[in-house]
């Protein structure tokens, strides 16, 4: 039942997100719905893989904040083909940190207060959609609302999913689905590469997921007492990334927040059955997918700004989370700042994202700015 619970509330919680991102990169309705297929499924048979082969509970999910990323890029020049082509390039560098150490230690270089601040930029326009949607749209956003905020007091596991089932319940009352969309299918996308992707998309959706899945994930996990393989997750969440991106998925990585459900207590008081979760939530990711046409259908049938509305619910977590991080430090306060303004303002400079900029933008400010500890007033 952890493992049930585990997929369910991953899925739920997030999977707007991903068709937002998706869309946001070129996607159309039916190859968006074909990244969440395939992401579904990487994901499943990865954590299958790596739960059975090391009696350990290993949780895998798609890349939220990079999905965020994507939702919060300005178009890909190349269009879809090109962003498939980034996706691909993310999947390779994520397997060449499992081959090449030193790539992770240049990720690792980067101060996490400016990565963090990096994502909070991204989060913050699309956490403001709760806001805009519910002043053009008062009583179709409301109870999305309502409900949220109400589980987020008595049940805070179960506030987004109850959020998103009331924002689809409106769509079905509401709104013409598409019944020919609902059956699962993948799309086929040559892909493409350009150099303003590589930077503005491969390289952010490489060090976010790295940066806020992949070392979260690792640490969730060995929190419960549980030994991560680590170069060998790298290389099945690269390599599931890989073969899914010309389907749409845009990446796969260690799952970070899920993991402790599945790891944790709740999963049993054995530890050494508890990966019997992992494999629980691999099945349950597969029954997921083949429902994911029919949400994906839901999804771009709802009426705008609902299901961007629950997005910005189900981020607004991690938006706090990112925001904490990345202004405690007050030495790195500044540098953060204007990192977070740069990836919030979404702008494209000589074809390449915002969030690529807000990393540079942090790292010369930092250099300028940082003083070595002899030097710091007492």
């Amino acid at each position: 039942m952890a493992g049930v619970v585990t997929a369910v509330v991953g899925f739920s919680s997030s999977f707007v997100v991903v068709l937002a991102g998706l869309t946001a990169v070129g996607a159309s309705p039916s190859q968006a719905a074909s990244g969440l297929l395939v992401l579904l499924v990487t994901q499943a048979l990865g954590m299958l893989w790596l739960s059975v082969r090391h009696r350990t509970p290993l949780i895998l999910a798609w890349s939220t904040p990079g999905a965020a990323l994507l939702a919060s890029t300005a178009g890909v020049a190349g269009g879809w083909s090109a962003a498939v082509g980034a996706f691909i390039v993310t999947g390779v560098l994520i397997v060449l940190t499992a081959l090449v150490p030193r790539l992770g230690d240049l990720v690792a270089a980067i101060p996490q207060s400016l990565a963090r601040a990096m994502l909070a930029g991204v989060l913050l326009p699309l956490c403001l959609a709760p806001v805009t949607a519910l002043v053009d749209a008062p009583l179709v956003i409301a109870p999305v609302i309502v409900t949220w905020l109400v589980l987020l007091r008595l049940a805070p596991r179960w506030a987004v999913p109850a959020a998103l089932a009331v924002a689809l319940g409106t769509v079905l009352a509401t709104a013409h689905v598409d019944t020919g969309a609902l059956a699962p299918s993948l799309t086929w996308t040559t892909p493409h590469w350009t150099v303003s992707a590589l930077v503005g998309v491969a390289l952010p959706l490489y060090v976010v997921t790295m940066a806020s899945q992949n070392v979260p994930g690792v640490a969730v996990t060995r929190s419960f007492g549980y030994q991560v393989p680590w170069r060998e997750s790298l290389a099945v969440t690269g390599i599931g990334t890989i073969v899914g991106a010309p389907a749409g998925g845009h990446a796969i990585n260690l799952a970070a927040i899920s993991a402790a459900l599945a790891a944790g207590p709740a999963a049993g008081p054995d530890r050494s059955r508890r990966w019997i979760a992992a494999v629980s939530a691999s099945i349950t990711y597969l029954v997921l997918a083949v429902a994911s046409s029919a949400l994906a259908a839901m999804v771009a049938a709802a009426e705008d700004g609902l299901m961007q509305a629950a997005a910005g619910l189900a981020l607004l977590g991690t938006l706090g989370a990112s925001l904490a991080e990345a202004l405690a430090d007050p030495v790195e306060r500044e540098a953060a700042a204007a990192t977070l303004v740069v990836a919030a303002s979404g702008v494209t400079v000589l074809g390449i994202g915002a969030a690529f900029w807000a990393l540079v933008v942090g790292l010369v400010c930092r250099a300028v700015l940082h003083r070595p500890a002899a030097a710091q007033s007492p």
